[in-house]
């Protein structure tokens, strides 16, 4: 479990370039969910991930995972982040190896495991992300996009970490290269239990997956429910630059035409349902 306690990070503090990133931000983040953390651009989700497993130290406040403050002295930071695994928006930033598979090695090394169970686990990532045997050897600067946000995804999963934190991990994708990573993730999560944060600007792409939603602006949590419950504000998130799903956009507008339809329908499949029911009482 992950709690942030009153937690602001200010830039360049003292200086005239200060500039509050975090304000205030308290959150219980429990073993298991699939978590969809949102925000326009500069609402500061990138910065709060980095908390997460102690990039970043707070200005003030408290980051504790399972009831110790990673902030302590003595606390070992090496240890938190083989637990709580951060995948960058930007896979290149984390691919370096002269080979697919020594790169998701290198995570499992650095734990001390010895050579057997390091390749092990770098293999058993590998096939949990969709990577097959022919792109082991290849460099992972020879792959596409997708391909390279799954080998990053992989050698976070090498550590066999608690918390998966994927920041914008479709950033640049097509619809389908999009659908493939997020439905891969969700298979992971309903095979393994893993939680995972999923950051994001779109509303959308959140809300087939994830069970609950953290909604950032301007450096504060602006809501913090399930999809649902979040999107019966979808005026007020367009006000601070975030849309609901296109279903709810129609299912609000059968409402307002005088069908007597779930509002709160995100998928194709409740919506149908939902209209056939008003219409067939």
């Amino acid at each position: 479990m992950l709690i942030l306690d009153h937690l602001y990070h200010i830039y360049d503090e003292g200086t005239a370039m200060a500039s509050t990133a975090l304000d205030d931000i308290n959150l219980v983040i429990p073993k298991g969910q699939f978590i969809g953390l949102i925000g326009h651009t500069g609402s500061g989700k990138s910065t709060l991930v980095q908390h997460l497993n102690g990039l970043l130290k707070p200005t003030s406040g408290n980051v504790y995972f399972n009831g110790a403050d990673i902030h302590d002295d003595g606390y070992n930071k090496k240890n938190l982040r083989s637990k709580v695994g951060l995948v960058f928006q930007y896979p290149e930033h984390q691919l370096f190896e002269i080979d697919v598979f020594s790169d998701v090695c290198f995570g499992p090394k650095n734990l001390g495991l010895d050579k057997k169970e390091t390749e092990l686990r770098a293999y058993s990532a590998l096939k949990q992300v969709g990577i097959t045997d022919e792109y082991f050897y290849q460099s992972p600067f020879e792959l596409s996009g997708g391909q390279k946000r799954r080998v990053a995804i992989a050698g976070v999963l090498a550590m066999r970490p608690e918390i998966l934190i994927l920041d914008e991990p479709t950033a640049g994708l097509d619809p389908r290269g999009r659908d493939e990573i997020l439905g891969q993730i969700a298979l992971l999560k309903a095979e393994t239990g893993i939680t995972v944060i999923l950051v994001s600007h779109s509303m959308e792409e959140v809300a087939k997956y994830v069970e609950r939603i953290i909604v950032m602006n301007k450096n504060k949590v602006a809501y913090d429910d399930s999809p649902a419950k979040v999107f019966t504000n979808f005026k007020k998130l367009e006000e601070i630059g975030l849309a609901a799903p296109p279903m709810t956009y129609i299912m609000h507008a059968l409402k307002e035409k005088g069908l007597n339809v779930d509002t709160a329908a995100l998928n194709v499949n409740a919506a149908r349902d939902s209209i056939l029911t008003a219409l067939l009482g």
